[in-house]
């Protein structure tokens, strides 16, 4: 029997197949009990997603399969559990959404699985094709969720420009692909950084479509386009989604590429990076002044810290990395705690988007203002809270690398950025309260607190993260 298909080998695997047979079942279970069964399929979902998780963490070292296109390696592994706690929790977030009969759609959280699985092998992909598949698995199960509410003209209209522009980067990717196969002669990372030592014109054109293709799965400029209109189009748990965990997988592919099979170009690579980055950093933060919606406020804020992440990989070292990792686990955590908060901004006649709902919000709902305050306040870099450190790591990796330009415009991108973040909360804490919202649901409350409590405190005790990320970075080297 083939090696890399024996039972050993599938170990790296299981939490893949876990998700995949899990999801398989539960779709099953939708066909013949329908859209009541929305609710059991969600529980499940979210029961397969942790075990899963808990899968990722029992397993050690460094292990391989499919004759090393697939590893499951420190790196991956930190990556993973990042990414299985993002769709966890939008599942979650997206019980009150679910709940409507018009709108009880059983594949939601199946769709999730599966997005979740692609991600997986892409986080854990060691070749050109293995990173294809795993791309192509989260990205037509997105593709689908965008246009979850079928009876929303908006929705449909994001699934549909999130589709063309999609299937335009994963060709624009696919091309890369096939010029780097042609210029090195293998798909394998490893062969590619051994073939790609002296470079070459033909092989510096297949990895800037490579990144290209990358670049629109981070939401990186100039391939931000679709974010601002479909983060606005999808329904709200849907946009919760693609701001956490897709971002989490497109992000570590692009380090691990970058790392293990271009380290012997890394000059020309960088360049592209440190363009990528600033341009993200500068639309991010002057785009977002002028935004009145405050999902399309979230797209620019996620297009700018995206450009904060990339920092780091432009520096090019285990410090840089780690840095990555560090920023886009906060970024997470601070992502889905900003999500609950829009998903509770709902009145008797339904659910509200402008930032001018938010007014006076201080004395109607103290609780939520107070959190949704330290989650802008952390979105900015104020310290000491968490997202200061995450732009802290990656601006001293930066600077370690020689990178001061770069270190220097993005504090200034960041001081721009923190404007529109503290006119929010002049809004919430200044302004004339306006219609109160409904009662915040019993798991938005969850949610939020903990989101919260993470970012607020996690000065105390940064070090399980920091460590977590140091050992991943020094797994890739």
């Amino acid at each position: 029997m083939n090696q890399a298909l024996q039972f050993p080998a599938l170990q790296a695997l299981y939490p893949e197949i876990l998700l995949v047979v899990g999801a398989m079942a539960l779709l099953m279970l939708g066909v013949f009990r329908g859209d009541r069964s929305t609710g059991a399929v969600n529980g499940f979902a979210v029961l397969l997603l942790v075990a899963a998780g808990i899968l990722v963490c029992l397993q050690d070292g460094t292990a391989s399969a499919f004759h090393g296109s697939f590893v499951s390696d420190p790196f991956a592994r930190f990556l993973k559990v990042v990414a299985l706690i993002g769709s966890a929790v939008t599942i979650v977030l997206a019980t009150e959404f679910l709940s409507a009969p018009h709108r009880q759609r059983y594949e939601f959280a199946i769709l999730i699985m599966l997005a979740t699985a692609g991600m997986m092998v892409l986080i854990s992909a060691t070749d050109l094709i293995a990173l294809y598949l795993g791309l192509e698995l989260m990205s037509l199960s997105l593709y689908v969720i965008a246009a979850l509410d079928r009876d929303s003209l908006r929705s449909t209209e994001a699934g549909l420009k999130y589709f063309v522009l999609g299937a335009l980067s994963s060709g624009m990717l696919l091309y890369g692909s096939s010029l780097v196969y042609g210029f090195t002669g293998t798909v394998e990372f490893a062969g590619i950084a051994k073939a790609a030592q002296n470079g070459g014109l033909g092989l510096t054109f297949g990895l800037v479509f490579l990144f290209a293709g990358l670049c629109f799965k981070v939401s990186a400029v100039p391939f931000h386009m679709w974010t601002p209109d479909v983060y606005e189009g999808a329904p709200t748990p849907v946009t919760a989604f693609f701001a956490s965990a897709p971002k989490v997988a497109a992000m570590s592919v692009f380090v691990r590429a970058s790392m293990t099979a271009f380290p012997g170009i890394a000059e020309q690579w960088q360049q592209i990076i440190v363009f990528v980055s600033i341009a993200s950093m500068v639309l991010g933060g002057f785009a977002g002044i002028g935004q009145t919606n405050i999902k399309r406020l979230m797209a620019y804020s996620s297009i700018g810290n995206m450009g904060y992440a990339l920092i780091g990989l432009a520096a090019g070292s285990p410090d840089g990395v780690q840095s990555v990792l560090i920023y886009v686990s906060l970024y997470v955590a601070m992502t889905l705690g900003m999500f609950a908060c829009i998903i509770a901004m709902r009145r008797a006649d339904g659910p509200v988007e402008k930032i001018a709902d938010l007014a006076g919000l201080a004395r109607t709902k103290p609780a939520m203002a107070f959190f949704l305050a330290m989650l802008l306040f952390s979105l900015a870099g104020v310290p000491p809270l968490a997202g200061f450190f995450g732009k802290f790591y990656v601006f001293l990796a930066a600077m370690k690398a020689g990178l001061y330009t770069l270190a220097i415009l993005g504090v200034l991108a960041s001081v721009v950025a923190a404007y529109y973040y503290l006119a929010i909360v002049k809004i919430m804490y200044f302004d004339e309260p306006a219609t109160p919202f409904e009662p915040m649901r019993g798991e938005l409350k969850t949610v939020l607190a903990v989101s919260g409590l993470f970012v607020l405190l996690f000065f105390v005790y940064p070090a399980p993260l920091v460590e977590a990320a140091a050992a991943a970075a020094k797994s890739l080297f």
